[in-house]
């Protein structure tokens, strides 16, 4: 209905330039494309009142509007997703706006009904994910955070965090509480157009993380802890671990 007030809107980037796994969102998951995976999980939660994919391909709009997705084209020149989100949400009424990554095919309810949730303390302004973990710590490509005693954000780092000076190999029980974070973001609409407002800072140059934006710039995240681990499509490994996943859910 024109000119309705949206409470929650989930919002799905998508783009085909991955330089990682070019054309990503098309590649066939099962017997659909990935870009539908994400839609149709993010659609099954009924958490939403609308579900946006935005993309700068023609060739992802057009597979979205064949499965009868709702879909934006948006400028090519967004260097981020979040960008790209703001963008197509200058024309929406929403209070939160949500961050749906467009790799994570098997995205459930139980995670996003508790980010959203967040939202009921009126401070909170920014919202994602984390989960325990303690296999590749060491590894760059999964980004750790640490956070204070609320939960809200302290640092995210491709480093491990925190740093352990003293190890005690005969009991990891005595290891501090690692937490791999999850890409999903929530926004109140006046925190996300902010974000776009600020410049790149040293530590998102260094560390190649957009989220450090806020944290340079005094803006909190809360950190929800979820028991969803994030399986996002990366690389076409991935794909083939996501193809084992889903054999498996179906017998």
């Amino acid at each position: 209905m024109k000119g309705k007030k949206n409470k929650v809107v989930a919002v799905i980037p998508a783009r085909f330039a991955s330089i990682r796994f070019p054309g990503k969102p098309l590649v066939i998951l099962g017997n659909k494309p990935l870009i539908q995976h994400v839609y149709d999980s993010a659609a099954q939660t009924d958490l939403f009142d609308k579900i946006i994919v935005a993309t700068d391909d023609k060739r992802i709009f057009d597979e979205v509007a064949d499965f009868g997705g709702e879909i934006v084209l948006t400028s090519k020149h967004h260097k981020s997703g979040t960008d790209r989100i703001a963008e197509i949400c200058k024309n929406i009424k929403a209070e939160i706006i949500v961050n749906i990554q467009g790799d994570e095919p098997f995205i459930s309810k139980e995670p996003l009904q508790k980010l959203i949730s967040a939202f009921e303390d009126p401070i909170v302004q920014v919202a994602s994910l984390m989960h325990k973990f303690m296999e590749e710590i060491e590894n760059p490509n999964i980004v750790k955070v640490v956070c204070d005693k609320n939960n809200f954000a302290l640092y995210f780092s491709r480093s491990p965090i925190p740093f352990i000076r003293t190890p005690h190999p005969a009991t990891r029980s005595s290891y501090p509480e690692f937490f791999k974070h999850i890409g999903i973001y929530a926004f109140r609409r006046e925190a996300l157009f902010r974000f776009i407002q600020l410049p790149m800072g040293k530590l998102e140059q260094t560390e190649k993380l957009e989220q450090l934006r806020f944290l340079e710039n005094g803006i909190k995240i809360k950190m929800v802890e979820t028991s969803y681990r994030g399986i996002g499509i990366d690389t076409p490994e991935d794909l083939k671990k996501a193809e084992l996943i889903l054999q498996r859910s179906k017998s």
